[in-house]
């Protein structure tokens, strides 16, 4: 893995300033040629640079400890860090030096700026959007999601994903634009509540009735956007955009109730869609995600990985395979299928949970939150303590909301696991559950 330094590809502008930032936390690894004539394939070849592929590097070296071993490619110029404080903790007073993984500090090797977009499995070899190659023995994909788009073009939509994104929306926000907020699901609730706690004039358009319907009970999606409205955003719900027209600086976006609304920025928070091509194109099992087994394998091949929110996992306590998209499974997925990649040979049978921050008030989860599903809610208003429980149809948990209750994740996770009917509800069950 010696040699020349590689020339770096051009950094658009509005990545310079973090690239500069962080460039203490790179070293001489992070500039490796890829492959030389007569030079050994990496061993471990980690596509993706997010939460899961730095835990995937940390999870090979509990078992194999050369970090030499490791070649991480990764899209983006910033090197590994934590995207939740993204649309939380850094809108609070947090600083960013806080969100870094620290990956490079392993020792490993680090491509930034690289997409990989080509893999030949038989011959072992990785090809990037550059077109340089990576021959490698063992290859794992945490190649993450896309943001969903807009069904229609349209200039100068953020669709909030990245650290760049939020740089972008930091700026707007300090020179007092106006802000639209398309989508009243995960990242458009913590999104938008960012933005007005930061002092900036926001409105939210949503097609369902209310904020969080696709995992809330009704009532209380209907009290959180009455919560909004009480804190200031202008809560569009029942309507989309159908178009967005630029006149200056100035932003108009067409409802499809009619009307339209003219602001200075417009942000997304539609989801992702799993980021399945490059495995797709390489012939193996995508399905919602790229298809694994409980050690991370992929098409029953001891040589191919997949980790984190691109992963369809078999998940025994939900009854099948499912794809979480949320930091505890990236980190706790990308570790457990880094180590197997490395031989450990370990199921993974954890349930990940989930948590958001709306304003003052927020929630942490375990398991399926399906509102179309039978629920047993003890919940009095939206600053109050409460919990929810989604059961199946034999009464069992298969998903708990602790509302505004922190720290009581594991006896929510035990009683999902422990599949049991519920008997006694509301917090009591929880208490009957209680760990420790």
């Amino acid at each position: 893995m010696a040699g020349a330094v590689a020339t770096q590809p051009s950094v658009p502008s509005d990545q310079r300033d973090g690239l500069r930032q962080m460039r203490f936390h790179r070293d001489r690894k992070t500039e490796t040629p890829v492959e030389e004539a007569g030079a050994p394939a990496i061993r471990y070849l980690v596509v993706g640079g997010g939460l899961a592929g730095d835990a995937a590097c940390r999870g090979i070296l509990e078992v194999d400890p050369d970090p030499g071993a490791i070649m991480l490619v990764s899209g983006e110029y910033h090197p590994p860090y934590a995207r939740p404080p993204l649309s939380k903790a850094l809108w609070k007073g947090a600083a960013e030096s806080t969100i870094w993984r620290l990956t490079a500090n392993l020792g490993i090797h680090e491509r930034l700026g690289r997409r990989i977009v080509r893999l030949d499995l038989d011959a072992h070899s990785a090809t990037d959007d550059r077109g340089d190659s990576y021959a490698y023995e063992k290859v794992l994909l945490a190649t993450g999601g896309r943001p969903r788009r807009l069904p229609f073009a349209a200039a100068d939509v953020t669709y909030f994903r990245t650290l760049d994104d939020y740089h972008r929306l930091r700026r707007l926000a300090d020179a007092h634009a106006r802000f639209a907020v398309i989508g009243g699901g995960f990242i458009g609730s913590e999104i938008a509540a960012a933005l007005a706690l930061d002092g900036a004039p926001v409105t939210m358009i949503f097609p369902e009735p209310s904020i969080g319907a696709r995992i809330f009970p009704p009532g209380l999606a209907s009290a959180v956007t009455d919560y909004y409205r009480e804190r200031g955003i202008d809560v569009r719900a029942g309507t989309t955009v159908t178009g967005i027209e630029r006149l200056g600086d100035v932003r108009r976006l067409a409802l499809g109730d009619g009307t339209t609304l003219q602001v200075d920025a417009v942000v997304a928070g539609l989801g992702i869609e799993p980021d399945v091509e490059l495995a797709a194109d390489a012939g193996l099992p995508v399905a919602n995600g790229i298809v694994v087994d409980t050690f991370g394998r992929v098409g029953g091949r001891d040589d191919v990985f997949a980790a984190g929110d691109v992963a369809a996992f078999p998940s025994p306590a939900l009854g099948g395979t499912i794809r979480v998209e949320h930091e505890d499974h990236a980190k706790s997925h990308g570790r457990r299928v880094g180590a197997n990649m490395a031989g450990a040979a370990e199921p993974y049978e954890h349930l990940p949970f989930f948590y958001s921050d709306l304003f003052d008030v927020g929630y942490e989860a375990v398991g399926s939150l399906d509102p179309r599903s039978e629920m047993v809610e003890e919940l009095g208003d939206v600053g109050d303590k409460g919990v929810v429980y989604y059961l199946d149809a034999e009464r069992r948990p298969r998903g708990v909301l602790l509302w505004n209750q922190f720290g009581r994740v594991d006896e929510a996770r035990a009683l999902v696991l422990a599949g049991e009917p519920i008997s006694a509800g509301g917090l009591a069950a929880l208490e009957a559950n209680r760990v420790g």
